[in-house]
């Protein structure tokens, strides 16, 4: 998270992103659709990819928005301007709400009065004066529904989160092994999480989006572990043309599919893993080697070990064979 850290000085100041900036257009994107990502976590044979991702990737999908609705700000007020969606350290959330959107909730994801949980916020900088909107109230109230349903407590206090528990960090940024300690707590999610989204009262009144390029790809609801546990790179870069799931790779998203396959309990994995043994990837390796172990005895676990520790010259691999 260091990154964070880094850009902190051009988060706080959006001056500091574009000098010429006098006013700041966020808009919200609605990507809600009839699902719940809850009613998947005893499907335990199935991975779970976050609602926002089972579409085709919003960035570009946005960003066509951004740039019709630019071109028609440029000819009415003969202006200057740039516009972000997640391509800048722009605090989009604290200025929407601002902008009178929605409110920070305790989960740190913007909740509407109109579209609950499910936006996704890009925006405009112009280089004239706009009026301002009034800010919108936080309207959570003693609700705690979102703090406590997340499986790792990554929502360490209302309003405050420690992303590095956060399954969607795990499971998407994080680029190493993932530690033993949230193995289990992720269970079937394989790409981001939507628990504390999912849960939020607010979502009542969240109406589905009409933009067809947010509805899931053909087998994205909820894919079978079987049919992404063994992609290679080409597969898996086929597979996920398009969608922003791509952008994390094959090896960290079959690192995911290991999980959850860890979590599933069922042994009839057991051949697939083993060719993962001798992946090109020490991150496929090393949860393909505890997957084994999760859902394999002890006998049958030692018999794998035997047969292939010492093939291996990894050491967190190893590591893996040992504890």
């Amino acid at each position: 998270m260091k990154w964070m850290k880094d850009r902190s000085e051009l988060r706080s100041d959006p001056k500091s992103l574009w000098p010429e900036v006098q006013s700041i257009i966020i808009l919200g994107s609605n990507y809600h659709y009839n699902c719940n990502s809850l009613e998947l976590l005893n499907k335990k044979n199935h991975g779970i990819i976050s609602v926002y991702a089972r579409g085709q990737d919003y960035h570009k999908t946005i960003k066509k928005k951004l740039k019709h609705m630019s071109a028609v700000l440029v000819e009415k007020f003969q202006c200057n301007l740039k516009y972000f969606v997640d391509t800048a350290p722009v605090m989009e959330k604290p200025l929407a709400m601002n902008a009178g959107l929605g409110w920070i909730g305790k989960h740190t994801n913007l909740v509407s009065q109109e579209f609950g949980s499910w936006l996704f916020l890009s925006s405009i900088f112009l280089n004239i004066n706009f009026d301002t909107f009034e800010s919108e109230q936080d309207h959570c109230g003693s609700c705690s529904q979102c703090i406590n349903v997340c499986p790792t407590n990554a929502i360490i206090e209302p309003y405050k989160l420690d992303a590095r528990k956060c399954i969607s960090y795990l499971t998407i940024e994080h680029k190493s092994h993932v530690d033993k300690e949230y193995r289990k707590l992720i269970g079937n999610r394989i790409f981001g999480c939507d628990d504390c989204l999912a849960v939020c009262p607010w979502n009542k009144f969240a109406k589905e989006s009409n933009d067809i390029n947010f509805k899931p790809r053909n087998g994205l609801e909820e894919p079978a572990l079987i049919s992404l546990v063994n992609m290679d790179t080409s597969t898996f870069q086929d597979k996920f043309k398009g969608s922003g799931i791509k952008r994390i790779g094959r090896d960290r998203f079959v690192r995911n599919v290991l999980i959850a396959i860890g979590n599933s309990g069922n042994k009839d994995f057991t051949k697939s893993i083993l060719r993962l043994l001798k992946d090109n990837s020490p991150l496929v390796r090393a949860m393909a080697v505890w997957a084994l172990k999760e859902i394999n005895g002890k006998e049958e676990f030692e018999a794998f070990k035997r047969n292939n520790f010492n093939q291996e010259d990894d050491i967190d691999v190893k590591n893996e064979w040992i504890n």
